[in-house]
């Protein structure tokens, strides 16, 4: 599997990369964002979503687990999984329903918390603190994955 690292000095950093990543999808993609609380998993998706086009707020759904985002060309779906008590409620919430949207984009925060329920990820970025501030860590963990890859670093 391919990875890929990135320095992000700051928060404008991380929202500028999320952009980068967002401009380089082309078809369905499932991304997991992997981090201890506070390392830019939610600031990375704001970016992620203006390079889309949204000009809202975007908070983290810890409450709702998910935030639909209905964009021109894309459905995004935001997952935050901190607070699920058992995988089995993603059942509940229609999980199923929006794997099966071929013009989605799928931004799961805490997937650990969803073992066995959720799709397979195309990316895996993992964000970590570091001394210059904070560090992500990209997989590609699928042919979609490892052709965004290709896309970013021809941008």
């Amino acid at each position: 599997m391919e990875q890929r690292c990135q320095n992000l000095p700051s928060v404008s950093a991380t929202e500028a990369f999320g952009s980068a990543v967002a401009r380089a999808c082309q078809k369905m993609t499932i991304f997991y964002l992997v981090g201890e609380l506070g390392t830019g998993k939610t600031t990375w998706c704001r970016g992620f979503l203006s390079a889309l086009g949204y000009t809202g707020a975007v908070k983290s759904p810890t409450y709702t687990l998910v935030e639909p985002y209905r964009l021109c060309r894309w459905q995004v779906y935001h997952w935050d999984l901190y607070r699920l008590n058992n995988p089995e409620e993603l059942e509940t919430v229609g999980i199923r329903d929006y794997q099966q949207q071929e013009n989605s984009l799928q931004l799961i925060e805490w997937p650990g918390h969803g073992v066995g329920w959720l799709p397979l990820a195309d990316v895996e970025i993992q964000l970590l603190y570091s001394l210059t501030g904070r560090q992500a860590i990209l997989q590609a963990c699928s042919l979609t994955g490892q052709q965004l890859f290709r896309r970013l670093e021809n941008a």
